[in-house]
C-alpha cells in the first residue's frame, strides 16, 4: 500500500551543514505524505466487523487522504472530517480517493468533536491521526526504512504536529540504534512538542499559527508523547525559515514539499540544528500547489 521511500542526498545541503545530508521523501508516497503508512497498519489491524461500517476521520488535509486512500482499496466507506480552511488541494485529493468530506470550524478540537458526534450517530469507526499505537507502528517503518539504508546515520529531524511520525521514528531508532540523535521540528507559532518536553507531559496550547498548516494541534498526543519523551529533543523555527525552505526545496533540490515538510530543511539551513554526522531530514509530504510555492518566492 505504502510505498518504500528513497534517501536523497544534497551537495548543497552537506556542504552548508559540513556533514553529508539526505532527504528522506515521504512526498513520493502515493498519497504525497507519509500518513498513509499509519492509516495502513490501522486498517488492516481493524476488526472485519467494525471496517465494514466504515471509518471516520479528523484532519488538517494529508490523513485524510490516506485514509480515504485505504478505504477505496478495501472496498470501505470513509468520512473525513475538515478545517474550514483546509487547503483546496487537500480537500480535493480526499473526493478523488471516494472520502466524503465534512467542514468543521478551524482546530483540532472542532474537527475531533465533529467525527466524534458523526462516529457516534453513524456507526463509524474513528482513525485517530495520530494518538494511536497502530498510527505510531506504520509510521515507525519510515525510521526502519533510514537506518537500513543509512546504518551510519548520527541525525534524524522530523517535522512535529501530533508527533505520530516523531514517535514511530523514534521508537524504531531508539531500539536499534540508541545514539542516534532524534530531533522533533516545530513552528514557533506551534511548539506543542517543545512545551510537553519542559513540562514533562503534553501542554495545551492557547492557539497555534504557523504557514505550515499541518504542525497545528495545540497539544502533542499523550500516546505519542510517552513514546518520545525519553529519547528526542525539540527545535523550533520561525515562519520565514519554513517558507524559504520550501522555495528552496523546489528550486535546488527539484523537491515539491508542503511547508510543514520543508520544517526540518528549515531548521538545518536556519542553523538551529546543529548535527555532527550523517544526516536525515524527513520531508513528510508534498501536497501542495506548485504555484503556491512561487508564491512564497515572491513574498
Amino acid at each position: 500500500m505504502a510505498v518504500r521511500t528513497p534517501l536523497q542526498p544534497v551537495r548543497q545541503l552537506s556542504a552548508e551543514a559540513g556533514v553529508p545530508v539526505y532527504l528522506k521523501l515521504e512526498n513520493l508516497q502515493p498519497t504525497g505524505a507519509f500518513k498513509l503508512r499509519g492509516a495502513w497498519t490501522f486498517v488492516r489491524r481493524l476488526a472485519p466487523a467494525a471496517r465494514a461500517r466504515g471509518i471516520i476521520t479528523y484532519s488538517s488535509g494529508n490523513h485524510g487522504q490516506a485514509i480515504a486512500f485505504v478505504a477505496q482499496r478495501v472496498g470501505i466507506r470513509a468520512v473525513v472530517v475538515m478545517p474550514e480552511t483546509a487547503p483546496s488541494k487537500k480537500v480535493e485529493g480526499v473526493k478523488r480517493w471516494g472520502g466524503e468530506v465534512h467542514f468543521a470550524g478551524t482546530t483540532s478540537e472542532d474537527r475531533f468533536a465533529k467525527a466524534m458526534e458523526m462516529a457516534e450517530s453513524e456507526g463509524l469507526t474513528p482513525v485517530p491521526p495520530y494518538d494511536h499505537h497502530d498510527i505510531i507502528s506504520g509510521q515507525g517503518t519510515v525510521g526502519l526504512e533510514i537506518l537500513e539504508d543509512l546504518p551510519d546515520v548520527t541525525n534524524v529531524a522530523v517535522p512535529v504536529g501530533g508527533g505520530g511520525l516523531l514517535a514511530g521514528i523514534a521508537t524504531a531508532i531508539s531500539a536499534l540504534q540508541p545514539d542516534v540523535r532524534v530531533t522533533g521540528v516545530e513552528p514557533e507559532g506551534s511548539a506543542a512538542l517543545n512545551a510537553a518536553l519542559a513540562a514533562g507531559k503534553p501542554v495545551r496550547l492557547e492557539r497555534t499559527q504557523s504557514i505550515a498548516d499541518g504542525l497545528l494541534p495545540l497539544s502533542v498526543g499523550r500516546v505519542t508523547f510517552s513514546h518520545v519523551q525519553a529519547v528526542v529533543d525539540g527545535v523550533k523555527v520561525p515562519d520565514q525559515a519554513i517558507a524559504d525552505a520550501t522555495v528552496w526545496l523546489h528550486a535546488h533540490a527539484q523537491v515539491l514539499s508542503e511547508t510543514s515538510g520543508a520544517a526540518t530543511t528549515a531548521a538545518l539551513r536556519s542553523g538551529v540544528l546543529k548535527p555532527n554526522g550523517p544526516t536525515v531530514l524527513v520531508v513528510s509530504g508534498g501536497n501542495v500547489d506548485p504555484a503556491a510555492v512561487e508564491a512564497l518566492a515572491g513574498a
